[in-house]
């Protein structure tokens, strides 16, 4: 028997609900005037932020080395994802001139890495494929750092996936999250765990020069033999980079917490992916999809 094939079979840690945070998952928060300099900039310039939007507990760290993951698009999201602390409902129309405003918030924070994601926008024609393309324009022109982009879906749609790769993004990031068997009620119904895959492939496809990525949460209730399949998934499609993260609920109205994973078996997953064929992998209880991304990026 393999290791992998013997850690696939272990149980999955802490199969019950916590009513409090493990030991591991509190942390101190860091104090720094990066962090107001970089808040104040961002409300400045009337600009959203996954960090903030979606309650990352990663926000504090990452404002105090002035870096943020910029959020396009509006504040609103169109999908209900169980998991999602991000607003969802009717979107306001468009920003023009949110491209300009993301490339001046890079140029002034000093970014040589910038991270763009997004809600997802159902309502729109390209579902947001062609706001992507001028973000990232904009940047390149602005700061000459290297993009990465963190798109939804494009409901299944090749020309707008294609004009988003026409950016030309060093890295484009399209998140798995979880578990195929976990799809509906994690990502909810218009979501397809085959389409996640056809979009990393086609991206590669079409782009080999640019580094796909993908994440998964874990602690929803996936098992190692679950997970480990979706990585050979992932593998077949030609991603590059891997996240692997700690799910954490955002509010009681959320999905619950079914395992928290300890640290050391994020350590031994991430190795087992490495060894796997996965370029770069990042796993850890308070990874996240953008967590540190530039060092990914850059190790390759």
């Amino acid at each position: 028997m393999s290791q992998l094939q013997a850690f696939v079979e272990l149980p999955i840690v802490s199969p019950e609900p916590h009513r409090r945070l493990p030991s591991w998952l509190r942390r101190e928060i860091p104090r720094s005037n990066a962090n107001n300099f970089t808040a104040n900039l961002l409300q400045e310039l009337r600009l959203e932020t996954v960090c903030d939007n979606a309650r990352c507990p990663n926000r504090m760290e990452c404002y105090s080395q002035k870096t943020a993951t910029f959020m396009i698009l509006g504040d609103v999201c169109t999908r209900p994802c169980g998991f999602c602390a991000v607003a969802r409902g009717r979107p306001d129309r468009l920003e023009d001139d949110e491209p300009a405003r993301v490339a001046e918030a890079a140029h002034r924070l000093g970014l040589k890495h910038v991270v763009i994601t997004s809600v997802t926008r159902d309502d729109l024609s390209d579902s947001g494929a062609e706001h992507f393309y001028q973000c990232v324009v904009a940047v390149r022109e602005r700061t000459g750092a290297s993009v990465e982009v963190l798109t939804p879906d494009f409901l299944n749609d090749y020309a707008a996936l294609d004009r988003v790769v026409e950016s030309a993004p060093e890295v484009f990031n399209h998140n798995t999250e979880t578990v195929p068997r976990l799809y509906r009620p994690v990502r909810g119904p218009k979501s397809d765990y085959r389409w996640t895959l056809e979009l990393l492939r086609h991206v590669k496809r079409k782009s080999p020069q640019i580094k796909t990525k993908s994440g998964l949460m874990l602690g929803l209730g996936e098992t190692r033999e679950e997970i480990f399949e979706v990585l050979s998934d992932l593998l077949d499609c030609g991603c590059d980079f891997l996240t692997l993260g700690q799910y954490l609920q955002p509010s009681p109205k959320h999905l619950p917490v079914v395992a928290y994973i300890t640290p050391d078996e994020f350590d031994e997953l991430g190795e087992l992916a490495e060894q796997m064929g996965f370029n770069k992998v990042a796993s850890g209880p308070f990874v996240r999809s953008s967590y540190h991304a530039r060092d990914m990026a850059e190790a390759f």
